[in-house]
């Protein structure tokens, strides 16, 4: 603690006192410190680890393209560790998706979609920039853009099938899975911060801020519109969504992005785009969870109410298996529902609480207080 004061204290060319952990990772520790003058600070410390190392590049390049997220005031290569400028202890969507103010849950989720649509459309011409500062804060791992885990994750998924659920992969899924591909991300790509989960957006008086750019890079606009639908395709904080606001909240992204990609606004492409990046992610989920299922447990350590790992990777497979113009994929999908899932006694994935049915019926046809 003390080193990183310190370091953080030399780069500020100020003192740095108080530190308050504001819970980082197993890769990072983040902390809110005191400056001299008597404002504050956030100072993020990565350790030594390969995927630390990476994701220290990526925050810092991230960070630095200057179009989301706090600004940054230092980096310290040596550490390594930046430090960030502090947007205070606003609420995280998280935090208004789990609570009890639906019109806050909605108003939330329409800044969240609509800030991340106008991130997608400012970055699509930055991605030599966002490789510059990549080479400036290197920290010899290879970038997310660079690391084909999409492909990786589509070869995982065979054996996993066949060594963990006991299925046999459906003939023509890998080929589905290499006509899948990337989802769009070769003819439609845009920066990301990565992890866009509820618990990394802040709403502040003064709009949507991003913070965690851990896994920054370009991708396929469609990976990240998937996260309306599906919705939130890689986070924790996963229940339902009212179908009217799911489909709202996934225009007002589109809307932003149609702008640099007017082919968008054709449905066949969007709905096209949508489809494979529901797959993609699906195939992530399944490789990354279903291995940890043979005894269920909530999807993060501390925070309450949260989905099960069974519950989360069911309403993927549920969704995924709808998908028929890829007719192996949807056929493994509906494998692992009636051969895996089929013996979980778990609840069906509920709906976010902001939106639990209590009270009168509201616009989107749930129930508010």
């Amino acid at each position: 603690m003390e080193s990183i004061l310190r370091a953080a204290g030399e780069l500020l060319n100020t003192e740095l006192s108080g530190p308050v952990d504001l819970g980082g990772s197993s890769r990072s520790t983040v902390l809110r410190c005191e400056t001299a003058a008597g404002g504050t600070v956030i100072v993020k410390a990565f350790t030594n680890e390969p995927e630390s190392l990476r994701g220290f590049t990526a925050e810092a390049a991230g960070l630095s393209l200057g179009i989301a997220g706090p600004e940054i005031l230092g980096v310290d290569l040596t550490v390594p560790l930046l430090v960030m400028a502090d947007l205070g202890n606003a609420p995280t969507l998280a935090d208004i998706l789990l609570g009890s103010d639906p019109k806050a849950a909605e108003n939330g989720l329409l800044a969240w979609a609509r800030g991340l649509g106008r991130l997608a459309a400012e970055s699509v011409h930055r991605s030599a920039d966002l490789t510059r500062l990549w080479s400036r804060y290197d920290k010899g791992m290879p970038s997310w853009g660079d690391e084909p885990w999409i492909a990786q994750r589509a070869t995982e998924l065979p054996a996993l099938l066949d060594g963990v659920a006991g299925i046999a992969a459906p003939p023509g899924l890998a080929e589905e899975l290499a006509r899948i591909g990337t989802a769009g991300g070769e003819e439609y790509p845009a920066f990301t911060p990565g992890d866009t989960c509820p618990d990394n957006n802040l709403l502040t008086p003064e709009g949507l801020r991003l913070i965690d750019f851990e896994a920054a890079c370009y991708q396929s606009v469609f990976m990240t519109a998937a996260y309306c639908r599906m919705p939130f395709s890689s986070c924790w904080c996963v229940f339902t969504l009212p179908d009217g606001l799911a489909a709202e909240i996934e225009q007002t992204y589109r809307a932003e992005v149609v702008g640099v990609y007017p082919a968008l606004a054709e449905d066949e492409v969007w709905q096209a785009g949508m489809r494979q990046a529901i797959a993609v992610w699906t195939v992530d989920a399944t490789v990354r969870l279903l291995p940890r299922t043979a005894e269920d447990g909530p999807l993060h350590r501390t925070r309450r109410p949260v989905p099960t790992r069974r519950q989360l990777l069911r309403h993927r497979w549920e969704m995924a298996s709808t998908l028929e113009e890829f007719p192996a994929f949807a056929e493994t999908m509906r494998l692992l529902l009636s051969e895996v899932a089929g013996g979980w006694d778990v609840a069906r994935l509920p709906g976010y609480p902001a939106f639990e049915s209590r009270g009168r019926v509201g616009r989107f046809g749930h129930r508010t207080t």
